[in-house]
């Protein structure tokens, strides 16, 4: 490692030195040694050239060969560097690469200079921040300023933050929010050359710790209102509400985290088959999946979407729902539910016809049922491991049941708690019928209904053009949506919910929409999963030496694997030495278009 100097000549004849870092290496093709320039000092004559020999010296020192750390100092007031610090930059510099790439940095920045913030980037910084930290280690916003400053560094966002500047970012996200989302789709679609034609929706949903839900709230804010309007009132025994949502938005429903005793909103996620989120909804935690169908199409009008099919869940199909996809020349491909009792799908089900193959586990016959306006097209699909596993599993269940019931009592109470038990009983109830003595039996035309089926399921679509394979596969694909709900709750920590106003949480769900996009990018980029990925990035890090010569900025030697996993987002790999910084401190008014760029300094 050694100073050279680069000579550039003006166009009034003067001539400029300038001062790089460069290091000889072999190259493994021509096997001849060559020089290679590690960083730009910028201007000799403006630089002390003595320091920063020796501080290159130290360097050589720190980093050499053992002959060269066991020989002797060449300068007696060369004084040992310090280890100052290191901290995980390789996951950090990734998602920042893949930030920029999707243009989300320019489009924050140009919704924030809208808004006339002082400082735009740094709005962009700070969300960025929050976002990044939902992908790597998901805290608080409390605890978010310590981990940018100690345990992470996460180019683009800034070191020194403050809990109330996270959250003016998060109430700027949710003023922006409909042009945030929008945004950031067109640049995803464009750079990745998303395939649209399909998209999955499905909902979940996100509770919250806390006692009662926001009409709860609203009733006791009312009591404190009425009683300070009363002279001599009676003051309430619950203490006044600090934050009451108008709207209730944090509602107790049908919780799909099994946690119905707790208040939830309702989260609803649109992807393309590849996995890549297009859009998220915030609901009222009582909004049934059904209701949430007219407010996504709403949302989505005027979208670069072209031809849509949308895939939803059984739990959406209703004859107003499948109408509402259809508005604006959109289709759809809607589970359905099969134990329904409904007259079409009876028909479906009992439709003659033969099942042919499209893949090794997946069979189909299609069925038309009725005519012009009224006609449906239904895809019934056979899993033929699955057919033999329902009926295994059926099998253990009766034989389970017939000892139960051979263990009631032949004569006695009607309405034991035993034959209660059973009667109420999720899967062994279907089954059960009682004899002309009032006796409960196993119900065999049930059992015979259950088998044809073994293994299906029947799947509804408005579209004529796809095949039956390209119907079953797209419904099959909603398998994306619960694998995005699955990164959402487990590596994002999206729940439980914190936040106590109704925007905040919008902005919060915002947050972590951004964290999935980038990890689902950068899984669909490298073939591999975020976790895998994230573990092996975290070992590249970077650290701070510092000396009495100076002070240096230097990452940790970067592996084929991690280097793999850079070209393939195509982000560039972070420069060896970030900064270089002699104890004199240089001339900082040093004229842009005078500067040579240091390499690889730009993402």
């Amino acid at each position: 490692m050694f100073l050279r100097t680069n000579t550039r000549k003006n166009k009034d004849g003067s001539t400029v030195e300038y001062l790089l870092l460069a290091h000889n290496y072999r190259d493994p093709v021509t096997k001849r040694p060559k020089a290679e320039i590690l960083y730009n000092f910028g201007r000799r004559d403006r630089l002390n050239e003595e320091n920063l020999r020796r501080l290159a010296r130290s360097i050589r020192r720190f980093l050499g060969p053992e002959e060269e750390l066991a020989a002797r100092e060449e300068d007696a007031g060369a004084g040992s560097l310090r280890f100052v610090e290191s901290r995980p930059m390789g996951s950090a510099w990734l998602l920042r690469g893949l930030w920029e790439q999707l243009r989300v940095d320019k489009e924050l920045v140009r919704l924030a200079a809208v808004r006339r913030f002082k400082d735009p980037a740094e709005v962009e910084g700070t969300v960025f921040a929050m976002a990044v930290n939902r992908a790597l280690e998901p805290l608080s916003k409390h605890a978010t300023p310590a981990w940018l400053f100690e345990s992470v560094f996460a180019p683009g966002a800034p070191e020194w933050t403050y809990d109330e500047r996270l959250y003016r970012a998060m109430d700027f996200l949710i003023d922006a929010e409909e042009e945030v989302q929008k945004g950031v789709f067109s640049a995803t679609a464009d750079l990745l050359n998303l395939d649209v034609d399909l998209l999955l929706y499905d909902t979940t949903s996100s509770y919250f710790e806390m006692e009662g839900d926001d009409e709860d709230l609203i009733e006791r804010d009312a009591r404190w209102t009425e009683s300070l309007a009363t002279p001599g009132g009676k003051e309430p025994t619950r203490p006044v509400p600090q934050v009451v949502n108008r709207p209730p938005l944090r509602m107790q429903g049908h919780s799909k985290d099994h946690r119905p005793d707790l208040a939830q909103v309702v989260i609803g996620l649109a992807v393309t088959r590849e996995g890549i989120p297009v859009r998220c909804w915030v609901f009222p935690g009582n909004t049934s999946d059904v209701d949430t169908i007219t407010t996504v199409k709403r949302s989505l009008s005027g979208w670069r979407l072209n031809r849509v099919v949308w895939a939803v869940d059984r739990g959406m199909v209703s004859d107003e729902n499948l109408r509402t996809l259809q508005e604006g020349g959109a289709h759809y491909v809607a589970g359905e539910k099969m134990r329904a009792g409904r007259k079409e799908v009876e028909e479906a089900l009992s439709r003659a016809g033969r099942f042919h193959t499209v893949r090794d586990n997946l069979e189909v016959k299609e069925v038309v049922v009725g005519k012009g306006e009224c006609r449906k097209r239904y895809v019934l699909v056979r899993n033929p491991a699955q057919v033999a596993k329902d009926r295994e599993d059926r099998e253990r269940l009766l034989s389970r049941l017939e000892e139960k019931l051979a263990g009631l009592p032949s004569e006695g109470e009607e309405h034991s708690k035993e034959v209660c038990r059973l009667v109420a009983h999720p899967t062994m109830g279907r089954f059960l019928t009682k004899d002309k003595k009032g006796r409960l039996v196993i119900d065999r035309a049930k059992v015979k209904a259950e088998e044809r089926l073994d293994g299906k399921y029947l799947i509804v679509t408005s579209d004529d053009t796809l095949s039956t394979e390209d119907v079953a596969l797209g419904y099959k694909q909603r398998a994306e949506v619960e694998r995005a709900w699955r990164d959402t709750k487990s590596e994002l920590e999206i729940r439980p919910m914190y936040h106590r106003k109704t925007d905040r949480i919008r902005a919060h769900v915002l947050l972590c929409w951004l964290a999935l996009l980038l990890i689902r990018v950068v899984e669909v980029k490298t073939g591999t999963t975020w976790p895998r990925v994230r573990q092996e990035m975290d070992r590249l890090h970077r650290g701070v030496f510092d000396g009495n010569d100076g002070q240096y900025v230097q990452r940790t030697a970067i592996t084929q694997l991690q280097q793999r996993y850079l070209k393939a987002v195509k982000v560039p790999p972070p420069p060896l030495f970030e900064k270089i910084e002699a104890a004199v401190v240089r001339d900082q008014h040093v004229p842009e278009e005078e500067v040579l760029p240091q390499p690889g300094l730009d993402l």
